[in-house]
């Protein structure tokens, strides 16, 4: 794919990361292919991993593209991850070769490897679940190119657009969005992304308008805060032909909101995850506002299915299997044997290994016209505008803190961002200091995943005969404070 546009299209902007360097797909080519070389010349073998721990920018698109062009598996880490969560990654995937912020890529002589199939995999994300460690989920070079055509016909981008294409990227590229449905993307179809280091509105909107920007992703709170940033007044957004949101729910007067603000855009909201490689399902412009509390319609290589979980046949735990769908966990055979489940009679499905369902732990309805609707969320995460956090990972930080006997972390809602992260602790004889707590906090967690809420009480937190928490009794109980930053 990349190689037909270096040779159709050489000079045309491929990266572009804001305020820094701007790169032709020539340019690209050489450069991601001498990083290939100095991988293979430090050892690097097919299949050996990388971990990209650059910032968003060029450095980051070079680094992925050379560990692709010499045949290992890029493994996209969170940059905001915490020391402790990093080096657990690193050691999860037996990464073979650390490419750290501000250290030089690696060089050496042009490589490209060869023999490389679709079915091999070309990267590794890792998301949180509900066993509070992070899990590595395998992308195949199929899937990659599989979710970009899912997007391209349900945004309706015409494929003669091409180089006319240009992506703005404000959401980090170790998220799937952000890497497979805009930076692949782009470069399927010979475009532009654009790249933000890091979010800032009036550098956002600038960038609207001074790097003719056509396609936009980002979650409903940043679309939320960019209207009423005042920058945004003055911005030329006439450009911009495709908006897409997804991450968290969306109100439907913010939905109409945006479509005043860009007239000439298709508004779509998206629903996906890291085990399929981004897209599930998409809610198309038409459908925006009268629907806007759905997340909309398969994609087309993606089937999915609803297990009841009560008497309406129509609700259920959304289950999906397709091209995109990823076979199973990095190394955790326990994990993949409860995420991917059996077909159950299903008809088998060209592409789909073994006919296998993967469970989102999404609880769904689907309408009569095949709109899906998110009804609840069996997995305990927590959705801080667009992130997933492990209300499991932050609780085992929590215990290990100074004073603290007990603690449940539960979503406390926000008109901003969603949900944000609210901690009840509980001691059963020393006081608590809830600063010394978020101290410990910041050691070990990224900051995200920080409670912003924390309140600390006088009997023991309500458990199950099994130990479970009960944190639908708690979250009856308990009465949130002002927010600790």
């Amino acid at each position: 794919m990349l190689r037909a546009h270096v040779d159709a299209r050489p000079d045309v902007e491929a990266v572009v990361e804001l305020g820094g360097e701007r790169l032709t797909y020539a340019q690209l080519w050489e450069r991601a292919s001498r990083v290939a070389g100095g991988l293979r010349a430090a050892g690097l073998q097919p299949g050996d991993r990388v971990a990209v721990r650059y910032p968003a920018g060029t450095d980051w698109a070079l680094a992925f593209w050379g560990t692709v062009l010499a045949g290992g598996i890029a493994v996209a880490v969170n940059t905001r991850s915490a020391e402790p969560e990093v080096d657990f990654v690193l050691g999860d995937a037996g990464v073979k070769v650390d490419l750290p912020a501000h250290t030089p890529l690696s060089d050496g002589d042009p490589y490209v490897a060869e023999g490389v199939e679709p079915s091999h995999v070309a990267a590794l994300f890792y998301t949180s679940g509900t066993t509070g460690r992070p899990k590595g989920v395998p992308t195949t070079h199929r899937a990659f190119l599989t979710n970009a055509e899912n997007l391209i016909r349900c945004l309706g981008i015409p494929g003669e657009i091409g180089a006319d294409l240009r992506t703005l990227i404000s959401v980090p590229l170790f998220h799937v969005t952000a890497c497979n449905s805009q930076f692949i993307v782009a470069a399927y179809l010979g475009g532009t992304s654009v790249i933000m280091p890091a979010l800032h509105l009036p550098r956002l909107t600038e960038a609207l308008t001074a790097e003719r920007i056509s396609f936009v992703v980002t979650v409903p709170a940043v679309y939320s805060l960019l209207l009423r940033h005042p920058s945004f007044a003055e911005a030329d957004v006439s450009g911009v032909r495709w908006a897409a949101y997804g991450g968290a729910p969306i109100a439907p007067s913010l939905v109409k909101a945006l479509q005043a603000a860009f007239p000439r855009t298709r508004l779509v909201n998206g629903y996906g995850m890291t085990e399929t490689a981004s897209l599930i399902t998409v809610l198309p412009h038409e459908d925006a506002v009268g629907h806007a509390d759905s997340v909309g319609y398969a994609v087309p290589s993606v089937d999915i299915g609803v297990v009841p979980v009560g008497d309406d046949p129509s609700v259920g735990e959304l289950v999906v299997r397709g091209a995109t769908v990823t076979t199973g966990y990095w190394n955790r055979p326990e994990a993949t044997e409860e995420t991917i489940v059996d077909s159950g009679g299903a008809p088998a499905r060209e592409g789909v290994a073994g006919g296998g369902w993967l469970r989102t732990g999404d609880i769904v309805r689907v309408d009569g016209a095949g709109r899906v609707h998110i009804v609840d969320r069996s997995k305990d995460i927590i959705n801080r505008g667009g992130e997933n956090i492990s209300s499991v990972e932050v609780e085992a930080v929590l215990l290990s803190a100074p004073g603290v006997t007990d603690a449940a972390v539960l979503a406390v809602p926000d008109d901003v961002m969603g949900e944000k992260v609210g901690a009840v602790l509980f001691a059963d004889q020393d006081r608590i200091d809830v600063d010394a707590v978020i101290a410990h906090c910041r050691d070990h967690l990224a900051d995200f995943k920080i409670p912003q809420y924390a309140t600390v009480v006088a009997e023991a937190l309500p458990r199950n005969a099994g130990g479970k928490l009960l944190k639908n009794r708690l979250r009856e109980q308990v009465r949130w404070g002002a927010p600790l930053r």
